[in-house]
């Protein structure tokens, strides 16, 4: 488990099960499911349709050799089912909010039956979009429901009336991987369930999809020329887990990520005029698009390395890049480019 996230969720739990502080727990365990949710939403705006339905550890034992989609659908079917059908006792999200169509998928279960290519078969006739929008709404209503709770609700438990309840719905398999849900969810109290479906189910599931779309990331950069279009090194960067680079489908670049098109203005420029890259535009020196805006702390670093490259080269480039992130770490190194374009040539030609 993610150590931060390991240590908050820890935290939360004994927060919650004491009376005097269940209510900061309460509070702590929405923030924390809040953090992790930004996880889902970065990606899916910023990746390709194609790789919700990839599985790139395909045969593996554990989380990670499912896909990306199937991840988003179990977290929140399970959380849907249980929130609803079992705590509030009401209408699931799905049938509510009429996602069961939208989503278009075939299956209203947990997904626990599904295995191997079924899983990406399963995953290509998501709406990936609608799925999202269904996670979001189960989240909120979850999240309206543990405000609710009173530490007295924590210890109501579940008998086999309910069993035979979540069995008529049909949103568990009969299958022996799912069945065994109804059991394990029944034979909890409310304070347990919220130590799994609701917190400690999405840790495991979210950092599975950390690591599917790390490598997701690592596959759609070989290859693929790993400098940047405004000057800056895929090679050398913080965001390399996040991002493919500009130069595939798999940009998750900060620029990209705030712009309408998700495509970095510098990116979409070079692509227009034929450039590899805005070293070779004789408009650079006062280019003020996309990383070169006046306002961008790295505005100075990025026009300075695409400068060095138009001098000396990309082989020179990166051989100094190496240089320079064996000294300091990527912020550090773009932190004393970033003070002065003059300087930062200079600090890149002496190193």
């Amino acid at each position: 488990m993610d150590k931060g996230w390991s240590e908050k969720n820890k935290e939360m739990q004994q927060f919650i099960g004491k009376e005097a502080t269940f209510r900061e727990g309460i509070e702590k365990l929405i923030a924390f499911r809040d953090d992790m949710f930004l996880q889902i939403t970065q990606i899916v705006w910023n990746y390709p349709a194609e790789a919700f339905s990839l599985q790139p550890y395909a045969g593996a034992d554990g989380y990670h050799s499912k896909t990306l989609a199937y991840s988003i659908w179990h977290i929140f079917r399970i959380e849907d089912i249980v929130a609803h059908e079992m705590i509030a006792g009401d209408t699931q999200v799905l049938f509510k909010e009429g996602f069961d169509k939208s989503i278009h998928s075939p299956i209203i279960t947990t997904g626990n039956e599904l295995s191997g290519d079924a899983i990406a078969e399963f995953s290509k006739q998501l709406d990936v979009k609608e799925l999202y929008r269904y996670a979001q709404e189960v989240k909120k209503s979850s999240d309206q429901l543990l405000e609710q709770l009173e530490y007295a609700d924590l210890k109501r438990k579940f008998g086999e009336g309910m069993k035979e309840k979540l069995a008529k719905t049909g949103c568990v398999s009969e299958d022996e991987e799912a069945a065994w849900l109804i059991d394990y969810w029944c034979g909890k109290d409310v304070r347990g369930l919220i130590k799994m479906p609701f917190s400690r189910h999405w840790v495991m599931h979210i950092e599975a999809m950390r690591r599917i779309k790390n490598r997701l990331c690592e596959i759609a950069r070989k290859g693929v020329d790993p400098l940047a279009y405004c000057g800056l090194s895929c090679n050398h960067c913080f965001l390399g887990a996040w991002c493919g680079s500009c130069r595939s489908a798999y940009n998750a670049c900060s620029n990209a990520t705030i712009s309408p098109d998700h495509r970095c203005p510098n990116e979409v420029c070079c692509t227009e005029k034929g450039f590899d890259g805005c070293y070779e535009c004789e408009l650079l020196e006062s280019c003020e698009k996309g990383f070169y805006v006046p306002e961008n702390d790295g505005a100075n670093a990025a026009k300075a390395q695409s400068l060095y490259v138009r001098k000396y080269g990309k082989k020179a480039f990166f051989k100094v890049q190496d240089r320079l992130h064996k000294k300091f770490q990527f912020e550090k190194t773009q932190e004393l480019l970033g003070q002065d374009i003059k300087e930062a040539l200079r600090i890149l030609e002496e190193n």
